[in-house]
């Protein structure tokens, strides 16, 4: 249904809305990929991370806001059953691939902030390769157990699912006994979902431990520095989320869960490669060099 029930003069402006930030997310998260990659001075752990997060925020744009801008533009609400279970699949996929990953983001800060001479040897390529890997792992069983085993049950009566095909909007659709589902949906969100933010946690809490010893105020502004992006763009994304899947079935208004989708598919991707540009002079300083690159090149062709 998405914003199918507002006035056309709304739609058109939400669609203005939300064409931009998909394009400032794709041109943000882009950016941030391709500077990684091209400035040598990037090439640590702690952007190659940062890298694989942009490549899941594209990606759960891409599953998410070009149905929703074609529903506000053309008012086509309609979606095949299998299209409506692949966006779900791919919705699970990078979700929960980004919790993971961003559990590994905050490991990654705690051994850098903690154990900074031995930071080189722990994480050497090959560790941080395997650790990208077991970010990414988690996103394909989860996916696959709960879109199997939620489109496998009966669906009558209406056929309205509010905003983007779900876990929580498709099962209220379901004719059938679902205890033994939203047992298992909620085990696996803690699993998923607390299980990494308890790690995250933890690592920002020995960090914040090992800050308070630094007895240079400048040491501990530099140390902070390197963590404060992560920790909101954490903040951003689990609050939402947490508050989407916990309360599934809650007396929340819809309108109320569709906003809070909103926030964690669509907003937190725009906002992290702003977050990261913005206080991150590493990252403003690669920006520069690389443009400056690109014009010099650009420049030298006759």
């Amino acid at each position: 249904m998405s914003f199918s029930s507002l006035p056309t003069e709304i739609q058109s402006l939400l669609f203005l809305t939300f064409l931009f930030i998909y394009l400032v997310t794709l041109l943000g998260n882009s950016l941030i990929i391709l500077v990684t990659l091209a400035d040598p001075m990037l090439h640590s752990p702690m952007y190659f991370f940062l890298r694989n997060l942009s490549f899941l925020e594209i990606g759960l744009n891409l599953v998410i806001v070009p149905k929703m801008l074609r529903t506000l533009i053309a008012q086509d609400t309609t979606s095949s059953f299998l299209g409506c279970a692949t966006q779900m699949y791919f919705s699970f996929f990078f979700g929960v691939s980004e919790c993971s990953l961003l559990a590994t983001m905050a490991y990654d800060r705690y051994v850098a902030i903690c154990s900074p001479l031995h930071y080189p040897v722990i994480m050497n390529p090959r560790t941080r390769a395997k650790l990208a890997a077991v970010s990414w792992f988690p996103g394909i069983p989860m996916a696959t157990v709960q879109t199997t085993w939620l489109f496998s049950f009966p669906f009558c009566g209406i056929n309205k699912v509010n905003h983007f095909c779900d876990s929580p909007p498709v099962l209220r659709l379901v004719c059938a006994d679902t205890a033994l589902f939203e047992i298992y949906a909620i085990l696996g969100t803690i699993l998923v979902v607390m299980i990494p933010g308890l790690l995250i946690l933890c690592s920002y809490t020995r960090i914040a431990v090992a800050i308070l010893k630094i007895p240079l105020a400048k040491g501990k502004h530099k140390a902070f520095s390197t963590c404060s992006s992560l920790l909101l763009v954490v903040s951003l994304f689990y609050v939402s989320l947490s508050l989407v899947y916990f309360r599934a079935k809650s007396n929340n208004s819809p309108e109320s869960k569709k906003v809070l989708s909103l926030s964690y598919t669509v907003v937190t991707p725009m906002l992290n490669p702003i977050i990261y540009s913005l206080r991150n002079n590493e990252v403003k300083n690669a920006l520069g060099r690389t443009f400056h690159k690109a014009l010099g090149l650009r420049n030298c062709i006759p």
